[in-house]
């Protein structure tokens, strides 16, 4: 009786996001390239006012200083570096210009500050969990998954995990699952575990 009492309690809880099957993934030809939702960072040498974040909103468009509305959809990081320069070569002598491409990620489940965090494709799944506060002491960051519109779309991602190997886009979240009961209470698993055996064996010699 103790023992099964004892395994009910200690059966790990499993999240709405660890139930999920994940969902199967075709290859992501676009994967690299500029999406709706995606910021993209400029900086220009000695040019403040010039740099900061630009989202890409619905129709593929941002609007940059100097230059105005600017149609970067589908380009890669390199190609719209080369683009920036060759536009704002027409107002500033000799620009050297820094393209950054980030997605805006939900960062949600067992993490100090979830939210939505511009995320750069060159981190580590560990990065990103980073930017929202790490992991909580019940998180396990070796167990993340991606999910996409309810659905996961990965299996587990390790802390190790780059961002760019994902097919991660802007609006999908990363999840950080609690660990299971017995790992975040293994001290107390065993001395259970232990008075139940001690009490098995009293009883079988006591016939």
């Amino acid at each position: 009786m103790l023992t099964a009492v004892l395994l009910g309690v200690v059966a790990p809880r499993v999240g709405l996001a660890q139930s999920s099957a994940p969902a199967p993934m075709a290859a992501d030809s676009t994967r690299g390239l500029l999406r709706p939702g995606d910021v993209i960072r400029l900086r220009i040498w000695r040019e403040p006012d010039l740099s900061g974040d630009f989202p890409v909103d619905e129709t593929g468009t941002v609007t940059f200083p100097k230059i105005g509305a600017f149609r970067v959809f589908d380009y890669t990081t390199a190609a719209l570096k080369a683009k920036l320069l060759e536009s704002y070569a027409v107002y500033l002598r000799n620009p050297s210009v820094e393209v950054t491409m980030l997605r805006r990620i939900n960062v949600l489940g067992a993490v100090q500050r979830p939210g939505l965090y511009p995320i750069d494709p060159t981190m580590t799944i560990a990065d990103a969990l980073a930017v929202a506060g790490g992991a909580t002491p019940s998180g396990d960051q070796h167990h993340v998954v991606l999910v996409r519109n309810g659905v996961r779309v990965t299996e587990a991602l390790s802390a190790e995990t780059s961002i760019a190997e994902t097919p991660l886009r802007s609006g999908d979240q990363l999840f950080v699952p609690e660990r299971s009961f017995i790992v975040r209470n293994s001290g107390l698993v065993a001395a259970s575990l232990s008075v139940t055996a001690s009490l098995i064996i009293a009883l079988f010699l006591r016939r």
